[in-house]
């Protein structure tokens, strides 16, 4: 399914049009999206309508000019920066007498080539052969019914027919490969939930900066590039918090304005490392003009795959190209009223800001931490074997009378489980304003 795609850029004719039914689109964004899918660019074509064409989605002036545009740059495609119908996409290429993909075409296309994993080719293929079935008529219009007759007799299928029926057998396979994936990732967040290992999860617009930061904060040298997509593959490293200990962090695929939902779906595998995380780190581009716009995406996003509940800190990323006098210049932590991180500023390509965000980090996921201290006696072995197991136990001193003081460090509610377990009352053990008097 994957495009076949020549030696070098093909040349390209954008079209982006202002819609009143739609929301307005960024052309500037699109023609990105071009070059990082590996085209040439050569002209954009712009204009507005009142409602878009049943047969060409733009007028026939404006259908005129494109075509114009083809023949003189000998274009070998046409990218839409909106979504067009199979009959559409049909129509304009028998009146341009060349390519013509829309935005949904685009995007697929980039994620085909920067798929590197085998979960992630899969996701690819699954999202391409999805919106492929909606558009099989564009390939296949040329053929009829097959034909009876001495050697041709058949089950009467038309081609059309044939390629459903082999899309959706290709997508059955696809998803049972899929769902071993997710098993597997469900055993190993299983795993590190046991360990009580956090995850804490990168998320942003495509192209803020979150593989650099990745980089940055876990010393790794994953693929990062000033291009839009360059991570498709989720990644996970180790990263050590200052006065919290391990925590695993995930570099996930970027998101962007009007992402397909076959993508969203075919991702879905990938992207339950962000609805399962314990903290999000929602990483922005503070030089881009956009920003708040480009957030409100994300957001969207978010809410679409259920992860819009969970605990999040906000990273300005590339501080290092504001100015010395704007907010946030200089490497600073925001708090709420509460006193909390909110909204960190750093920089991926300076370092600036690192320490800073990894003691947010750090408070964000320590606040359900107690650090108790506590006695136990020769017979309380029991219990002192289970804080050990959990790796609660920061230090121990063993006194003449053969008592344990052990300084611990570990979720309040695993505090109170072990205790219960032990018959022990919990407002006994507990460090001074975090009894459990009074509360449900």
């Amino acid at each position: 399914m994957f495009f076949e795609r020549p030696d070098s850029g093909e040349i390209a004719i954008l079209v982006h049009l202002d819609i009143q039914s739609e929301a307005e689109g960024d052309a500037r964004e699109f023609e990105e999206l071009a070059i990082s899918a590996g085209a040439c660019p050569i002209e954009l074509i712009t204009g507005s309508r009142q409602s878009v064409s049943p047969r060409f989605f733009v007028g026939t002036g404006k259908l005129e000019e494109i075509l114009l545009a083809v023949n003189l740059h000998q274009a070998d495609v046409v990218l839409f920066n909106h979504s067009l119908s199979s009959s559409q996409e049909r129509n304009l290429e028998e009146e341009l007498k060349c390519r013509v993909l829309d935005r949904t075409d685009l995007i697929l296309d980039i994620f085909a080539q920067r798929a590197r994993s085998y979960e992630g080719k899969l996701q690819v293929e699954l999202a391409q052969l999805k919106h492929s079935t909606t558009r099989l008529v564009k390939g296949w219009t040329h053929l009829d019914r097959q034909k009876g007759g001495i050697g041709l007799r058949g089950a009467g299928e038309t081609q059309l027919e044939i390629d459903q029926r082999l899309i959706a057998v290709r997508i059955k396979s696809i998803n049972k490969s899929l769902s071993k994936v997710r098993t597997q990732r469900q055993q190993g967040r299983k795993a590190r939930k046991k360990a009580e290992v956090p995850t804490v999860s990168l998320v942003g617009y495509t192209n803020a900066g979150k593989s650099s930061l990745f980089n940055s904060l876990t010393k790794s040298k994953i693929y990062a590039a000033d291009q839009l997509f360059a991570t498709l593959d989720s990644t996970l490293r180790k990263v050590q918090l200052p006065d919290f200990g391990t925590a695993i962090l995930a570099d996930t695929v970027g998101f962007i304005r009007d992402l397909p939902h076959q993508l969203v779906d075919a991702f879905r595998a990938t992207l339950e490392e962000t609805s399962e995380a314990s903290l999000l780190l929602h990483v922005i581009d503070c030089h881009s003009e956009q920003r708040f716009v480009l957030q409100e995406e994300v957001d969207k996003v978010l809410k679409e795959i259920d992860a819009d509940k969970i605990p999040t800190l906000v990273v300005y990323n590339k501080a290092d190209l504001l100015d010395t006098d704007t907010p946030g210049a200089l490497p600073e932590i925001e708090r709420d009223d509460n006193g909390k991180p909110c909204r960190v500023w750093v920089s991926a390509l300076t370092g600036a800001g690192m320490e800073d965000l990894l003691q947010s980090i750090s408070e964000l996921l320590g606040e359900d931490f107690i650090e108790p201290e506590l006695q136990l006696d020769p017979h309380q072995g029991r219990l002192r074997a289970k804080l050990y197991n959990q790796g609660a136990v920061k230090n121990e001193d063993l006194d003449e009378q053969g008592i344990s003081h052990l300084s611990l460090r570990l979720p309040k509610q695993d505090f109170l489980r072990l205790l219960k377990e032990e018959g022990l009352n919990a407002d006994s053990y507990l460090p001074k304003g975090l009894e459990t008097k009074g509360s449900d």
